[in-house]
């Protein structure tokens, strides 16, 4: 673990609540990360989920892209390998990946832009598994999202009804082994999230850099109970950069590790898609003066990205 970006027990939210709020949110001003522990999602939850992810990502081909949509955007089901660029790349990453979203019932009015679930019918267990980890991530999320909520002088209740509904996304994402040797791709190019905040589950594996201040690149491998959260671009912007989004990548590894398949799941958490995304009042000041005169929509926000990505 990197010992500059900050790794804190979110049980301190109960027991020791103030000096939690600080510390987590001078962790966000600095770092855009910071390492969550002692998460209470049991590490068999996790495990089973990563189990059958792997067994989806090891399915030939042609049958991973029976579950492929063309035209959505990658929303939901599979997107296969040299898809996803990131913004202002040149190559494609080297990664495929799965997108399970919220269960919503079709009468919502948000059906629209939420579609359904795909879901792999040659793994059993994938639903039960991938669906209990989105739901535990999805409660983790709202308990960091209302110590945030508290660090800038809101209520702890903030965001509870304006993500309740949110269009967020688990992925499950796979790298496939790198057979190749001075390739241009990366597994994950230099890129910011789009949502509020992200859960990365399973980190321990090498790979992923955090872009300090200073413009090093800082290696943030987790222990193996520890949850990586960080700050997205719509956070970035309804906080007024208080919350700074801060870039990231997964860089190659070197050697023989880069034969070997790298698996992680993030969680995308998102606002509820008709959520306006406008500078809070309480974060703007003389030194910080309003940096977005216009409010956009939450899901206009994810399609102006979507776009921007090459998943549109």
């Amino acid at each position: 673990m990197s010992s500059r970006i900050p790794t804190l027990d979110i049980t301190r939210f109960d027991t020791d609540r103030e000096a939690f709020v600080a510390e987590l949110g001078a962790a966000y001003r600095e770092w855009g990360f910071a390492g969550i522990r002692n998460h209470g999602i049991p590490q068999a939850d996790i495990d089973a989920a990563y189990e059958v992810f792997k067994r989806f990502f090891a399915l030939p081909e042609e049958t991973k892209r029976k579950y492929h949509v063309p035209g959505g955007g990658g929303a939901r089901g599979y997107t296969p390998f040299g898809v996803e660029t990131a913004k202002d790349s040149r190559h494609f990453d080297l990664k495929e990946f799965w997108h399970i979203g919220r269960e919503i019932p079709d009468d919502s009015k948000y059906r629209e832009v939420m579609p359904p679930n795909l879901w792999p019918d040659e793994v059993p267990g994938f639903r039960k598994h991938g669906y209990g980890l989105y739901d535990a991530l999805d409660r983790l999320g709202a308990r960091v999202l209302s110590a945030l909520a508290l660090h800038i002088g809101l209520a702890e209740d903030y965001f509870a009804d304006k993500t309740h509904s949110g269009n967020s996304i688990l992925r499950p994402i796979h790298y496939p082994p790198i057979t190749a040797d001075d390739i241009p791709n990366v597994r994950a190019g230099a890129h910011e999230d789009i949502n509020l905040i992200t859960l990365l589950v399973g980190a321990s594996a090498a790979g992923l850099e955090v872009k300090s201040k200073q413009g090093e690149w800082v290696p943030f491998t987790s222990d193996a109970d520890t949850i990586v959260v960080n700050i997205g671009d719509m956070l970035q912007r309804l906080t007024n950069h208080v919350y700074p989004s801060t870039t990231h990548r997964v860089v190659n590894p070197p050697g023989e590790e880069a034969r070997k398949p790298r698996y992680s799941v993030p969680f995308f958490l998102h606002p509820n898609p008709d959520f306006l995304i406008d500078v809070l009042p309480s974060t703007i000041s003389t030194d910080n003066p309003k940096r977005y005169p216009e409010a956009i929509t939450a899901q206009g926000y994810l399609e102006e990205r979507l776009r921007e990505i090459k998943l549109k």
